[in-house]
């Protein structure tokens, strides 16, 4: 099978591998997309994801759908569609009763945090467990499905921020996440949808997603204490002090944008004299599922991915990832070729 592999720092090859074989308990997916995501970024421009480093090649990607291809125990017949949890939960620990992406000593695909490394989804088949397997729903295409995983990642967001059915919402960073953060907040029954960036060009594409303003905070300054809750998702400092500005008193801003794991600056005072909650988020628990139905519900949430290339172009997929003003999503296509 062909598989892409990322080998170090700007070093990315598509070459052939052997083929995975499915067995107890396990299903062999036909990879037909996979999203190119932050992490994925940071693994080929870096060579590493914040102090996870490649040290092996390493095959990217946690975002796919596909069709089955093999399933030993017959309950999947081939040719179904689906999507997959990237997950395998660790051990439980004191206080993530019930939370079990929070476990340690699990392990999520593509990723270079395990050693041997986990292998991702850039690759045509993919061998995993059969519980991580999700069934399309008929009205969800391949092509759409693509993007559960990060739909579940905002969903996840939306899920520690509480109840947002009437909420004014501010989302901070109209990249794909930020996007997706959009769908999700709209999904939770918020009233009013801001989205701010840097750029107008990702903000376009928020308000054709239905934000109901959009703010390029380079021409004009976020208002003070307007939002119940911010989706903080570009992972700034800058943009971190500014969601403690924007936001309500007692409000709520969720940190959904990666930082660095090292100090930066960032401005506290209105957190602490406002009682703002300031909760983090990572990656999902079963959110995935919700995700699936959102994405049957709404087709025009694939308008959030704007470029699809084969496998043989992942140089340039890369680099056109990384440039918001070009791009939203860049999947992969496997299928392709």
């Amino acid at each position: 099978m062909r598989a892409v592999w990322i080998d170090g720092k700007e070093q990315i090859e598509l070459r052939e591998a052997a083929d995975p074989v499915a067995g107890d308990g396990e299903v062999r997916v036909r990879v037909e997309r996979v999203g190119i995501c932050g992490s994925d970024l940071h693994y080929y421009f870096e060579g590493a994801n914040g102090e996870y480093v490649v040290r092996e090649p390493l095959v990217p990607g946690h975002e796919l759908s596909g069709v089955v291809d093999q399933d030993p125990s017959g309950r999947l017949a081939p040719g179904t569609p689906v999507t997959v949890h990237p997950a395998r939960f660790g051990t439980e620990v004191r206080g993530t009763e019930g939370q079990p992406h929070l476990w340690p000593g699990g392990s999520y695909l593509g990723s270079a945090s395990t050693w041997p490394h986990t292998q991702g989804a850039m690759s045509e088949y993919l061998v995993v467990r059969d519980d991580m397997i999700r069934v399309l729903p008929e009205s969800l295409p391949v092509s759409r499905a693509v993007l559960a995983e990060p739909l579940g990642v905002a969903l996840h967001a939306a899920t520690r921020a509480g109840d947002l059915a009437g909420a004014r919402v501010l989302v901070s960073g109209a990249g794909p996440i930020g996007l997706l953060a959009v769908v999700a907040a709209q999904a939770r029954g918020a009233e009013h949808i801001t989205v701010s960036d840097v750029l107008p060009e990702p903000l376009a594409r928020a308000t054709a997603l239905g934000a109901d303003r959009v703010i390029q905070v380079t021409e004009e300054q976020l208002p003070a204490e307007e939002f119940d809750v911010v989706f903080e998702c570009s992972g700034s400092a800058i943009a971190i002090s500014a969601a403690g500005g924007a936001v309500r008193r007692h409000g709520t801003v969720v940190q959904v944008g990666m930082v660095p794991n090292e100090p930066r600056p960032v401005n506290l005072a209105p957190f602490i004299s406002k009682e703002v909650s300031f909760l983090g988020t990572f990656r999902f628990n079963d959110e995935i599922d919700d995700a699936v139905r959102v994405l049957a519900e709404r087709p025009e949430v694939e308008q959030v991915v704007t470029h699809v290339l084969p496998a043989s172009e992942v140089r340039e997929a890369f680099e056109l990832a990384r440039d918001s003003r070009r791009s939203g999503k860049v999947v992969i296509d496997l299928a392709a070729e």
